[in-house]
């Protein structure tokens, strides 16, 4: 299935905002260094890099679910393609999170951190009424 333009341009601002919650990730994870609180190194960088990439994959699965569920006519086929969409990236998330946990090349914290950054891109989109909303 191909991206429609609605959720390319999505995507980009989704994939704008996430770089920009990153780089403040990293910033933050390097002042607290400067404190004594944690170490700063390349694990925290790659761990955040990997981690966001995961998060946009998981927004660009969910843009790629809603375009296929717009074709569907029957409310039941709908509800149980979006079930199985949200338990497939969900999963995707929670092996991440794991794989980050079990390798040592990786910070269970700055890898999971990214998984957030959809969410709040999407909530400072909606406080600066940049987000459309269905009404």
């Amino acid at each position: 299935m191909k991206f429609q333009p609605a959720s390319i341009h999505e995507i980009k601002r989704m994939s704008i905002g996430s770089a920009a919650c990153l780089v403040l990730m990293i910033a933050a994870f390097f002042l607290l260094s400067l404190v004594g609180v944690g170490g700063f190194g390349w694990k925290i960088v790659l761990s955040g890099l990997v981690g966001t990439l995961i998060a946009l994959a998981n927004f660009a699965i969910l843009c790629l679910t809603i375009q296929s569920a717009a074709e569907i006519e029957d409310k039941k086929q709908i509800k149980a393609r979006f079930q199985v969409s949200y338990n497939v990236r969900l999963f995707f998330q929670a092996a991440w999170v794991v794989v980050a946990f079990l390798l040592s090349c990786f910070n269970v914290i700055a890898a999971s951190v990214p998984l957030l950054f959809p969410t709040i891109v999407i909530y400072f989109l909606q406080s600066r009424g940049k987000l459309v909303t269905p009404q």
